[in-house]
């Protein structure tokens, strides 16, 4: 990748972010997530609440970003460090599965939190969108695609489909399929092995990929 390296402004509000982000999933781990105010979140990470709200909207979004941790730049960078000659359709499916099944300890404390709150589910979900940007960076250097669409499109399509899978793992055994977010009451059991139901969404992809891949733009 020939991406510069952030300035210092760019460094500050990274650091900014993860401060609050952290400081949300360790008071939700010690106290339950229902007794985390961001009045809290932002006295821990030493902001003002004020600030907190440029960075989250809920106490939930901050929550499931620390659950994420800058899995959507570890997925790019897992593609861009791919050799130029592997298929990229495989190149994303196989970040994607590596980022998404994480079995740390604090993951699977953290998965335990999401699964027993509709709220954590919700806001777990929406985070799959920021997949798409720092992706579309990477396809379309890798496409040539810098004034085109596909990559963005290609980039939008893979977060739509980490999501469906996603809200098939995390639906209710017994429930229709979801419609567009998880069931919002109750504990949850996800249904099957994560990197099963991820390669499944993403397979419909492998011909776009294909031929975007076949014919980059000069």
């Amino acid at each position: 990748m020939t991406t510069p390296p952030p300035g210092l402004r760019e460094r500050k509000k990274r650091a900014t972010r993860r401060a609050l982000r952290e400081a949300a999933l360790r008071l939700a781990v010690e106290h339950g997530p229902d007794q985390v105010r961001v009045e809290d979140i932002a006295e821990a990470a030493g902001v003002s609440p004020r600030t907190y709200h440029n960075y989250f909207a809920s106490r939930e979004q901050a929550i499931a970003s620390a659950v994420a941790a800058d899995r959507e730049e570890r997925i790019a960078a897992a593609v861009a460090a791919r050799p130029a000659g592997v298929r990229l359709a495989d190149a994303v499916t196989e970040a994607v599965v590596e980022q998404y099944t994480d079995t740390g300890p604090q993951a699977r404390e953290a998965l335990l939190m999401i699964t027993a709150r509709g709220a954590l589910r919700d806001a777990f979900l929406d985070a799959t969108a920021d997949i798409g940007p720092p992706l579309t960076a990477v396809l379309a250097e890798r496409l040539a695609d810098a004034g085109a669409p596909t990559a963005r499109v290609l980039a939008a399509s893979v977060a739509a489909a980490v999501r469906v899978a996603l809200e098939d793992w995390l639906r209710p055994a017994g429930s229709p399929p979801a419609t567009g977010s998880a069931d919002t009451t109750g504990l949850v059991v996800p249904a099957g092995p994560l990197p099963d139901r991820l390669r499944a969404a993403l397979a419909p992809l492998a011909p776009a990929f294909d031929a975007a891949q076949r014919h980059p733009h000069p």
